[in-house]
């Protein structure tokens, strides 16, 4: 018998760049002038030459993009 097993909500969850390009469809090069904006979830030190973003950061900006879009009179986040 094969179970699935769930992720745990409280479990931190570490994206790398490919990932976080695949989930909000921004190349590299947006993703760095987002973040040197402060625009955009600050990638944090995996070890001294790589590093990724936590993925409910990535989610809430994810999130906080698409109210913003369907709510055009609440303030957004311009690009």
């Amino acid at each position: 018998m094969s179970r699935t097993i769930q992720p745990t909500p409280n479990v931190l969850r570490v994206l790398r760049r490919r990932q976080v390009e695949a989930r909000t469809g921004l190349p590299r090069s947006s993703l760095y002038v987002l973040i040197a904006k402060g625009r955009f979830p600050a990638p944090i030190h995996l070890t001294t030459k790589t590093v990724g973003w936590l993925e409910h950061e990535i989610d809430a900006w994810i999130a906080e993009r698409a109210k913003a879009s369907r709510h055009p009179s609440l303030p957004g986040i311009s690009a």
